[in-house]
């Protein structure tokens, strides 16, 4: 007895669900697994994690720059709902001092991504391209940003992109061991020394 069009349907139907499940459930695994602190978290981890097989995780993602891409675009979406938010600040002044909350807040989010991706770089052309892309939005925003005058002191402006980048607040979080709060004002204050 042959099946329908419409089972055959049905059937091509629920295995695509299950499929686009699996797969959101691999790139789930494996962001959990790093903001547990695995930075490099094997495919074999990512299964169990995922409650799927071994050949599941292959079979969706071919090479792991592929799962490391989708990652990403989780990773960026976060980041671009938390950019989208307006300006408290009014003048450009001081939004470019709000800019220190504003990527500290991002950098705590995705700093275990973060983390993992620079342990990961040298193997991941994707990665590297990545991480390139991302400073050169941050440098984008901070140009867009700043008062005119200092944006055309390109010492002032190389200041300052170093000081708002992830380097920085990485420096201050994770090797001289402020917190947050602190890190967010060791910046304010050396920002605000920097504009007019």
């Amino acid at each position: 007895m042959s099946q329908s069009s419409a089972e055959q349907t049905d059937v091509a139907d629920g295995r695509r669900r299950r499929g686009q499940d699996n797969r959101a459930r691999i790139v789930a695994a494996m962001l959990d697994l790093i903001r547990g602190g695995d930075v490099s978290p094997s495919a074999e981890q990512v299964a169990q994690q995922a409650d799927v097989g071994l050949r599941t995780v292959f079979r969706h993602f071919a090479d792991m720059d592929s799962l490391y891409r989708e990652m990403s675009e989780v990773i960026e979406a976060e980041m671009r709902a938390m950019a989208a938010q307006p300006f408290q600040a009014t003048d450009r002044r001081g939004r470019v001092i709000e800019l220190v909350a504003r990527r500290g807040a991002v950098f705590e989010r995705v700093a275990p991504f973060k983390r993992a991706s620079e342990v990961l770089r040298h193997r991941s052309r994707f990665l590297q391209t990545d991480g390139d892309r991302l400073v050169a939005a941050l440098r984008e925003i901070l140009e867009r940003e700043l008062p005119a005058e200092v944006a055309e002191d390109r010492l002032r402006l190389e200041v300052l992109d170093l000081l708002l980048g992830w380097e920085s607040w990485a420096r201050l979080r994770f090797v001289q061991n402020l917190t947050a709060a602190e890190t967010r004002r060791v910046l304010e204050a050396a920002v605000d020394r920097l504009l007019p």
